[in-house]
């Protein structure tokens, strides 16, 4: 799933390569896709494009006064084409979800693989009229996001760590993979609870934090949407990466498996050289 950090750098292609242009149709392809139906995506056509933000995972293009807003889900992503073929693609063939297409002859593509169809696409007069943007917590890449702003976020939580720094309410833009590389950075274990904290925890976890996602964002800096993803998993220390040598102490990378997805760790770096439970493997020795 792409999260904060590519998210950022699409924003930041998109913003060199948007910006200016007019967009001439909005094609949806898949029945899933479009969340909303006022106003109508023909009512984006013909405008000029004027600003790609970001909110937390979510793309927001600015167009003739609406928001044209994308959240890619866990299997969809954005591909670029300096130009598009003569004849209009046909809907439900391949993984294409939405076609937009620019007056200069290009455009993009929102795609997304595999059967389970999550890729959302709104057109809305302002984004807080989406759900997603609404509930979202703070930007952890934001100048106002200081250490006591973090602390304060965790007080009263009664949760694991991994779990926490996952939650889009409480903080915006992180998922499944970052939130492993910041706790391996900040050499804790992902079942921690919140409330067990030291004041000297919350300051290491916010600082891997912000130097996590700072650093992932640097190395996707001026990258081209097509190269985002290789540049993820390459950058990735622990998730991903089950089996393999940690790249700080060797030890060996393991992972925690639940119905729908999994995480990874460094026993030496994170929980004292102590596996953590797989209640999925546990399963399957009994």
């Amino acid at each position: 799933m792409p999260e904060l950090p590519e998210v950022e750098a699409l924003r930041e292609f998109l913003d060199s390569h948007l910006v200016g242009q007019e967009i001439v149709r909005v094609l949806p392809l898949a029945i899933s896709v479009l969340k909303t139906y006022d106003p109508p995506l023909t009512a984006v056509e013909g405008a000029t494009v004027t600003a790609v933000d970001r909110h937390g995972k979510w793309l927001d293009i600015s167009a003739g006064g609406l928001h044209l807003v994308t959240h890619l889900a866990r299997a969809g992503w954005l591909r670029w084409k300096d130009e598009f073929p003569a004849a209009p693609p046909r809907p439900g063939k391949g993984p294409l979800a939405l076609r937009t297409v620019l007056a200069a002859g290009g455009g993009f593509d929102l795609t997304e693989a595999g059967t389970t169809k999550r890729l959302a696409v709104h057109l809305v007069r302002d984004p807080a009229e989406v759900p997603g943007i609404a509930r979202l917590g703070p930007d952890p890449l934001a100048d106002d996001f200081d250490r006591d702003a973090f602390a304060a976020l965790l007080a009263g939580e009664r949760r694991q760590i991994k779990g926490a720094l996952r939650d889009q309410s409480l903080i915006a833009g992180i998922g499944n993979a970052y939130s492993d590389e910041i706790l391996h950075v900040a050499r804790m274990s992902p079942f921690k609870p919140v409330q067990n904290l030291s004041e000297n925890e919350t300051t290491a976890l916010y600082e891997a934090l912000r130097s996590t996602l700072r650093e992932a964002v640097e190395r996707s800096h001026g990258l081209a949407a097509g190269r985002l993803k290789a540049e993820k998993k390459s950058g990735l220390r622990v998730h991903g990466r089950t089996g393999q040598p940690c790249p700080v102490c060797g030890d060996t990378v393991r992972e925690v498996s639940f119905s729908d997805s999994s995480l990874q760790y460094c026993p030496t770096c994170q929980t004292g050289g102590k596996p953590l439970a797989d209640r999925r493997l546990s399963r399957l020795l009994k």
